[in-house]
């Protein structure tokens, strides 16, 4: 039985009975080369405005911090602004910053889900995973994933639970009190907060009035 992940995803793009089970970006992996840039321009800063006494040392912080904005900020959003999210009915992606793009497959198109990761991919627990599907979705490659293997068996395990509902068999699909009996665990354990429980319950009631 899969836990519902706490939602970022915003709820007017769900489907009525649709919840999300687990959302995520890109692995930290992706960004390394800003991460990297970032540590380096700290250092300089660093020496330019304690260490080394330079003139016109303002104007020399100020430029380093130019060049670290146009080599690093547009990675950095793209990163932060690439969303993959797994419900009990659809495999979504987002990504992009002035124009966005998306992909949405239905779980009961999924034929397969495969994985792969390089050495130093397994170290990181990052990797790649393939979505092969029917019809004119195809396959969808999708790079530098979390937790890649994970990932594959949750939606395999999140795609029989779609076909069972669909062929009105035992499903286990999440019902509402399901949805509350989690939140309130989730409240118990401390991964949510008093205000995050009461407005997620109360998003839970509204929703089944």
């Amino acid at each position: 039985m899969y836990t519902l992940a706490r939602m970022g995803y915003p709820k007017r793009l769900l489907d009525d009975d649709e919840v999300v089970v687990k959302e995520f970006r890109p692995h930290w992996s992706r960004i390394i080369k800003e991460i990297l840039l970032s540590i380096a321009v700290g250092v300089v800063l660093v020496l330019v405005g304690v260490v080394l006494d330079l003139p016109q040392r303002g104007w020399i912080i100020a430029a380093i911090a130019v060049i670290w904005f146009v080599l690093v900020i547009r990675g950095l959003l793209s990163w932060y602004l690439t969303q993959h999210v797994i419900t009990n009915e659809r495999v979504i992606y987002r990504a992009g910053i002035f124009s966005r793009e998306g992909k949405e497959i239905p779980l009961e198109v999924i034929n397969d889900v495969s994985f792969s990761q390089r050495f130093w991919e397994r170290l990181v627990r990052s990797g790649d995973l393939l979505i092969e599907s029917a019809g004119e979705l195809g396959q969808s490659h999708y790079r530098d994933i979390p937790h890649p293997e994970e990932t594959q068996s949750l939606i395999y395990q999140v795609r029989e639970d779609r076909m069972l509902a669909l062929q009105g068999g035992s499903a286990t699909t999440i019902t509402r009190a399901q949805q509350l009996e989690i939140l309130a665990r989730l409240h118990a354990e401390g991964r949510l907060t008093d205000e995050e429980f009461e407005q997620e319950k109360r998003a839970l009631t509204e929703g089944a009035n």
